[in-house]
């Protein structure tokens, strides 16, 4: 296993004044054995730094390096990395355990070794009796698995996950990420996993990168980053629903901008700002109601069993003193 250390990592594409920049001075330090997640848009760079990690992206400036050693010019397969991708690649001809054994083989792993791997991976991410067919007989969700099977049998010292469970349904989402949860604190290996998706991202990361733009707009554990944004960017993507964002709320200071999440505001009977509800969604254990205040929208989170307005009907709101969120209006950052 190995740490990963990022120092004032840069991307652009061309060169000389049409050089187009991407990924702007990244910095972070991975630890050991961390699971750490890359989450953002589409088009923030997420991908394009895991690449660069890997080896399949050329580095334009700054230093990477894996354990004690600087890898920015060391091919993909001198980097003792494993990478899974959103496709899965195997190869249909193959048996599953053909398509896990297939890069120890071309390494020149002893067959006992290639079988004792395989076996073990297999064993790891219930795959036993599945190793004889081919991946076409497999589910989605049986095929990612596989394709971890091919990275964990390599036994490298970092894994790399790009977007692997977007092209599996719902459930089969759940289903991976509790699975990938237990890969990793049964082999402990250094992690790094790319996602779009803010909820894939609380629920795997021990740390989050949170980017946008090519920028790092934060790191921290997913408690941090939900209960302490650092930017207006930050309290608008992370959270389901996310983060209201007033800049004419009552009493607001000027210049900032008032975030406050929807579960901590209140119906109340007297003393609270006018809201007008105009959809109510009802999801099963809570409610949330969409409408404005002082023009603005405004998403509230009422827990189940608990009365609230219909649709068209006008009540009283007050947000939680001890949980409003300031942000500057001109630079966007946490006040």
């Amino acid at each position: 296993m190995a740490s990963i250390s990022l120092k004032n990592i840069v991307k652009r594409y061309g060169t000389g004044k049409a050089a187009v920049p991407v990924i702007h001075g990244v910095s972070a330090e991975i630890k050991d054995g961390e699971f750490v997640v890359l989450v953002g848009p589409s088009g923030c760079g997420k991908s394009t730094l895991l690449r660069m990690i890997a080896g399949l992206e050329e580095i334009t400036g700054g230093d990477l390096m894996i354990g004690d050693k600087v890898v920015n010019n060391l091919e993909p397969a001198k980097r003792d990395i494993a990478m899974v991708f959103q496709n899965y690649a195997l190869y249909p001809h193959m048996s599953n355990y053909e398509n896990m054994a297939y890069g120890l083989k071309i390494a020149k792993v002893p067959e006992d070794e290639i079988k004792r791997r395989v076996d073990k991976a297999a064993k790891i991410l219930e795959l036993t009796n599945l190793l004889d067919r081919k991946p076409r007989q497999l589910s989605g969700g049986q095929r990612q698995r596989v394709a971890m099977g091919r990275a964990i049998v390599r036994q490298p010292k970092v894994f790399l996950f790009d977007e692997p469970l977007s092209n599996l349904d719902a459930k089969l989402r759940g289903q991976t990420r509790l699975e990938i949860q237990k890969l990793h604190a049964e082999l402990g290996i250094t992690s790094l996993f790319v996602t779009h998706d803010q909820v894939e991202a609380m629920t795997l990361a021990q740390r989050m990168i949170v980017m946008n733009g090519g920028y790092v707009e934060q790191f921290g554990t997913p408690e941090e980053v939900y209960h302490t944004p650092a930017s207006v960017f930050v309290a608008g993507f992370i959270g389901s629903p996310p983060m209201n964002l007033l800049k004419n709320a009552p009493n607001s200071k000027p210049g900032m901008i008032l975030g406050i999440r929807p579960e901590h505001i209140d119906l109340v009977e007297t003393g609270g700002v006018e809201f007008k509800v105009q959809t109510v969604e009802l999801l099963g254990a809570e409610r949330l109601l969409y409408g404005q205040v002082n023009g603005e929208d405004v998403t509230v989170r009422i827990e189940e069993g608990k009365p609230f307005p219909k649709p068209g009907e006008t009540t009283q709101i007050a947000a939680r003193d001890d949980r409003l969120h300031w942000f500057n209006a001109e630079t966007g950052k946490r006040a």
